[in-house]
């Protein structure tokens, strides 16, 4: 009868190499024969609420209201763009490419107590802001206590 040594984390140790040939894989390599990083970007977005909105901020820098779509449907709020690349720079020139370009998509379900006609969409500084009016029977509302 043969010995075996147990090694319980020898399956780990595996997965970990396994991973790790997966990261250096060609397919995530940044190229000009590749642009998975380029085309795949979502902009950032903060959501709150307030006592009467909901407020969504999104961060689309380089963006103009053309270049943006928004849409509610079936209590989703869908919001499509594309930020296209800057052309006047010859890529031989650039040393870095960080900012991602291409076409974006977010959907956001909301809740039913929202007012969808009266959604209101405004750009600054490359911040979308999009705030939906609550419905006023859904709206908080502070209740007097009567004394007696």
């Amino acid at each position: 009868m043969t010995l075996v040594r147990w090694r319980p984390f020898r399956d780990f140790t595996d997965l970990q190499e396994r991973f790790n040939q997966l990261l250096k894989a060609d397919m995530w390599k940044e190229n000009d024969s590749n642009d998975f990083a380029m085309n795949s970007w979502s902009p950032s977005t903060d959501i709150y609420e307030t006592k009467d909105d909901y407020v969504f901020k999104l961060e689309v820098p380089g963006m103009n209201k053309n270049d943006i779509q928004i849409e509610f449907n079936n209590d989703t709020l869908n919001i499509k763009g594309d930020r296209k690349e800057e052309k006047e720079i010859n890529k031989e020139d650039y040393h870095r490419t960080e900012r991602c370009c291409g076409s974006f998509s977010r959907s956001f379900n909301l809740p039913k107590n929202v007012d969808e006609k009266t959604i209101d969409a405004s750009m600054k500084d490359g911040i979308l802001e999009l705030r939906i009016s609550k419905k006023e029977e859904a709206k908080t509302r502070a209740i007097p206590i009567k004394i007696k």
